[in-house]
């Protein structure tokens, strides 16, 4: 299969960066993603009270979330398309520029209309999958799984740094201090991505196409681009396991304040405390562990036992009876979710040209977009009507059976670490 250019033809892509130049590259990309995910935990902790100020009650509160989980399930396709036309840098600054204006509106919001106006930059807000895109260009095929894993440390510090800081500011200055801080954070974010991360980090991992006179790339908005890359040999399997094999425990994780407050009677801040638990190992799996495992078994089989895992996980918190239980089966849970969308990512991004990287990651960050989008009300659904015994049977079922499929279908074997 012959690459699409990543710029316009006959145009030579600058030169990748050296190995001291990649790793400050990659260090300041996970800086920037640590940064973002601080401002968008200090967000979620203080919404609810806003919120209820401005005299919403939890319906409106719902479609509010709603509302943001289907603009970040639109744009995720369109801003890695836009990434693969325009390079990393134009993508991470347009995700702080959209960051910026999110909070700076979210600072004004002192009416509803505003309130919901501060919520439409958020189509373009997806710094994750734009430092996963530079990581995807910096780093071989073998490294990959660990390199993206990383990204779980920053993930942990921006819930625990953000919680912390929400609260600690709001508390202190005002329920809109942290959109001050947070947009403050976002206009750095901007001016450090314009000046530490190169144009095109594509250069580094398809450095010909460029210059051989392909045709231009198509539109950042043309759909039929987006979806010819899940018929890439390879690509819709996996995609699916992705988005089956994760969406019950999305489903109880949309749910689980419900659940604290009712079935494990929790206050506020055990249940933050439970979320700190959360990303505390969420922060070890992803940073320190995942790594070794992928140096040691192969992508197929870190996929299967991500999901032999979760159905045992989800067979256990079918007979849960208290929060202890739960706590006990945290560590798996964690496990199955952070290597499901690791090893996945890693595949998916393999299985398509160089040139389509930032596409592929922009459709697999609107799998948790979709499941925010739905999970509302399907998630109510299933409480009201069986207990939080339903989302561990669910679990254990759909990923049961994928379980078997897997065992049927061949999956790629570990690849070679590059010298």
């Amino acid at each position: 299969m012959q690459h699409e250019a990543p710029l316009r033809a006959g145009r030579a892509p600058p030169a990748p960066p050296g190995e001291p130049g990649r790793r400050l590259v990659l260090g300041v990309t996970y800086l920037l993603t640590a940064l973002e995910l601080t401002c968008l935990f200090m967000q979620f902790s203080v919404m609810p009270y806003l919120v209820k100020n401005l005299g919403l009650d939890s319906v409106g509160f719902g479609y509010l979330q709603t509302l943001f989980g289907v603009l970040q399930l639109l744009g995720g396709p369109l801003f890695g398309r836009f990434a693969d036309q325009r390079g990393a840098r134009a993508a991470l600054t347009l995700s702080f520029v959209a960051g910026s204006g999110l909070y700076l509106l979210l600072s004004l919001a002192t009416n509803v209309p505003l309130l919901v106006a501060s919520r439409i930059p958020a189509v373009f807000m997806h710094v994750l999958p734009g430092a996963q895109m530079v990581i995807t260009d910096l780093t071989p095929p073998a490294d990959r799984p660990g390199a993206l894993g990383k990204l779980g440390l920053c993930f942990g510090v921006g819930v625990i740094l953000g919680s912390l800081l929400g609260g600690t500011l709001s508390t202190k200055f005002g329920l809109y201090s942290p959109a001050y801080v947070a947009f403050l954070a976002n206009v750095l974010g901007t001016a450090v991505s314009l000046t530490c991360i190169p144009a095109n980090t594509k250069a580094a991992s398809d450095p010909g196409p460029a210059a051989s006179g392909k045709r231009p790339a198509a539109s950042v908005f043309d759909l039929k681009e987006i979806t010819r890359l899940l018929g890439l040999p390879g690509v819709r399997p996996v995609f699916f396991i992705k988005i089956l094999s994760g969406f019950p425990s999305g489903l109880f994780m949309i749910m689980f304040s419900i659940i604290s407050m009712n079935f494990f009677q929790l206050e506020a801040a055990q249940a933050g405390y439970l979320m700190s638990y959360f990303g505390v190992l969420q922060m070890v799996v992803q940073g320190l562990i995942i790594g070794r495992l992928t140096e040691r078994y192969s992508e197929g089989t870190l996929l299967r036992a991500s999901v032999v895992v979760f159905s045992a996980v989800g067979l256990a918190m079918a007979s849960m009876t208290n929060v202890f239980h739960f706590c006990l089966l945290v560590p798996g849970l964690v496990f199955s979710l952070c290597t499901l969308n690791i090893v996945t990512d890693s595949m998916l991004t393999k299985a398509v040209p160089p040139s389509d990287t930032g596409a592929m990651l922009g459709i697999c960050a609107s799998v948790q977009p979709l499941t925010r989008t739905i999970g509302p009300t399907l998630g109510g659904l299933l409480y009201q009507r069986f207990g939080v015994a339903a989302f561990g049977s669910l679990q254990f079922a759909v990923n049961f059976l994928l379980f078997l499929y897997l065992c049927k279908k061949e999956v790629p074997q570990k690849t070679k670490r590059a010298p």
